[in-house]
């Protein structure tokens, strides 16, 4: 993701509308693009066979853990990775890998990033990808197995914005994706001296949406995708 006039707009998982286009659906990856998104966010888990599960939570709706589920046992509007990227082709995808050590599912051996990147490798059509997670050991694992393959780090708080800028970068990291609070034109600069793109989420206010713009961030993450395209067709 380079820096040019406006941000890079991200659909946070897909364009969703709760009931017509639900969150991390295709219904909600397709809108995304219609309304002319540049990027989509979308989150992966794995199963319980080694597949994956787009979903944000660890849980479904109805309570089951993902990971104890086998892939054909999600109900038929979670999608895999596979079906995720071809409903997204033309648009580039950020993949965030969820793998906290405070999550129900959490995985140290980091094996989802390996899923991950055989999946952005087999897919058909070939989509451009960004893998972020606030575990650095699973993005580090991504970078390990696939260097060319952009990845980036999730934050929340910043107590030291330098020392997360510095340990990115250093550990060959593509972006900071911070959240919205934290970010200011100061960090923007930091991350940008170390050769790292700042993609903001999740950033739905108009006036915040023209003044990270100003601060020349790289993308922002938003739950309304289609407002800020208005906003930067008008400015």
């Amino acid at each position: 993701m380079s820096n040019r006039r406006n941000p890079l707009i991200i659909a946070h998982r897909g364009a969703a509308v709760p009931v017509s286009h639900p969150e991390n659906t295709i219904a909600a990856f397709r809108r995304a693009r219609s309304v002319a998104a540049d990027w989509v966010e979308l989150d992966v888990r794995r199963t319980a066979d080694g597949a994956t599960a787009i979903h944000h939570d660890a849980h479904l709706a109805d309570g089951r853990l993902i990971v104890t589920l086998e892939r054909k046992a999600l109900p038929p509007h979670v999608p895999d990775l596979a079906q995720a990227l071809a409903a997204c082709a033309g648009m580039g995808v950020n993949i965030e890998i969820k793998n906290l050590a405070i999550d129900p599912d959490y995985d140290p051996t980091q094996a989802l990033s390996q899923v991950v990147v055989d999946a952005v490798y087999r897919a058909d059509p070939p989509v451009s990808v960004l893998v972020s997670s606030f575990d650095i050991d699973a993005i580090d694992r991504v970078h390990d197995l696939a260097p060319s393959l952009p990845t980036a780090l999730l934050t929340f708080g910043l107590d030291d914005p330098t020392a997360v800028v510095d340990e990115c970068a250093s550990r060959g990291h593509r972006a900071l994706h911070p959240y919205d609070p934290t970010v200011d034109a100061a960090l923007v600069a930091a991350a940008h001296a170390r050769g790292l793109a700042v993609n903001v989420w999740t950033v739905d206010r108009p006036d915040r949406i023209v003044a990270l713009a100003a601060m020349g961030v790289d993308a922002i993450c938003t739950n309304v995708p289609d407002l800020a395209r208005r906003i930067f067709e008008t400015s």
